[in-house]
C-alpha cells in the first residue's frame, strides 16, 4: 500500500522543500520508488534541487490542472541525484511551472483543486509507487487542506520562533479536526546555543505530536545554495543525521 506524505510549514522560508527533497532521496536510498509532486503552484522551487531551471522543464504539473497534458507526461526521472539509491529505489518528480505567466495564469484563474486528488492517484497506480510526497503551499488554502485531507502523513515544518508557534498551533488544529492519520513536526534552522534535547521537549509537549527531527542552523548548507541535495553531498553532517532519523520516523508511522 502507497504512502502519501505532506511536507507544510505555516509560512515560507523555513526549508521546507529542502526537507522534501532530502526526504525523497533518503526513502529512494532504501528502495522506494517515491514520486514528488511540487503543489505551491504560486512559488515553486524545489525543482531547482532537482537541477532543473526554468528553461530545462517542457511540460508541467501546471499543463495537467489546465486539462493539456495527462499527469504521467509531465514525469522527470531525478533518481541520478540521490545515487547510489537501493535496489528498485527511484525519484520521480512532477514539477510546478516557474514562468511568470503560468504563475500569473494560476493567480488570474485558479484551477481546479479536484483534480489533484485524481492526478495523486493516477501517479501511485501508474507509477506504481512506494511514497508520494506533496511539496505543499505555505499557509492554509484550499489546495493545502486537500493535501492535508489525503495525507497519510502530514510533516509540519517549523522554526523556533513565536511566529511559528502560533501558525503552527491553528495546523496541528486543522489536522486533528480532519483526522489526518499521522502528524509529525519537524524543527528547523535550530541555532546550535539552543539545546537541542530541550527544544524537541518543548514542541512535543505544546502540541502533544512527536517530533521527527530538530535540525540545526546549518551554515554549510546556506553556502551550498540549492545547488545539491546537502544530504547526499554532506551525508555525515548532523542536519543529514537528523533528516534520516526524520525519515524512518515517517515510515515507522505508517
Amino acid at each position: 500500500m502507497s504512502l502519501i506524505i505532506s511536507v507544510h510549514s505555516f509560512r515560507g522560508g523555513m526549508g521546507k522543500s529542502n526537507i522534501t527533497a532530502s526526504l525523497c532521496a533518503v526513502l529512494a536510498q532504501q528502495g522506494m520508488r517515491v514520486g514528488v509532486v511540487d503543489t505551491d503552484i504560486q512559488s515553486p522551487g524545489i525543482h531547482v534541487l532537482f537541477g532543473f531551471d526554468a528553461g530545462s522543464i517542457d511540460r508541467c504539473l501546471n499543463d495537467y490542472l489546465y486539462g493539456e497534458s495527462k499527469i504521467t507526461e509531465v514525469v522527470y526521472d531525478v533518481t541520478h541525484l540521490a545515487a547510489p539509491v537501493g535496489e528498485g529505489g527511484q525519484i520521480l518528480l512532477i514539477p510546478a511551472s516557474i514562468k511568470a505567466g503560468d504563475i500569473t495564469r494560476v493567480l488570474r484563474e485558479g484551477y481546479d483543486i479536484g483534480l489533484l486528488n485524481a492526478g495523486f492517484q493516477t501517479l501511485i497506480d501508474e507509477l506504481d509507487l512506494d511514497v508520494l510526497v506533496v511539496d505543499t503551499h505555505p499557509g492554509l488554502n484550499e489546495e493545502t487542506l486537500l493535501s492535508i485531507t489525503l495525507s497519510d502523513v502530514l510533516l509540519l515544518v517549523l522554526r523556533p520562533d513565536q511566529q511559528d508557534f502560533q501558525g503552527t498551533a491553528v495546523t496541528v488544529d486543522i489536522a486533528r479536526r480532519l483526522e489526518v492519520p499521522s502528524l509529525i513536526l519537524a524543527i528547523n534552522k535550530v541555532p546550535m546555543l539552543m539545546v537541542h534535547d530541550d527544544v524537541r521537549d518543548q514542541v512535543q509537549t505544546a502540541y502533544e505530536a512527536p517530533v521527527g527531527a530538530v535540525l540545526p542552523l546549518n551554515e554549510e548548507m546556506a553556502m551550498n545554495a540549492s545547488r545539491n541535495l546537502f544530504v547526499i553531498s554532506h551525508p555525515d553532517h548532523l542536519w543529514s543525521q537528523q533528516l534520516r532519523a526524520l525519515a524512518a520516523r515517517v515510515l515507522e508511522d505508517d
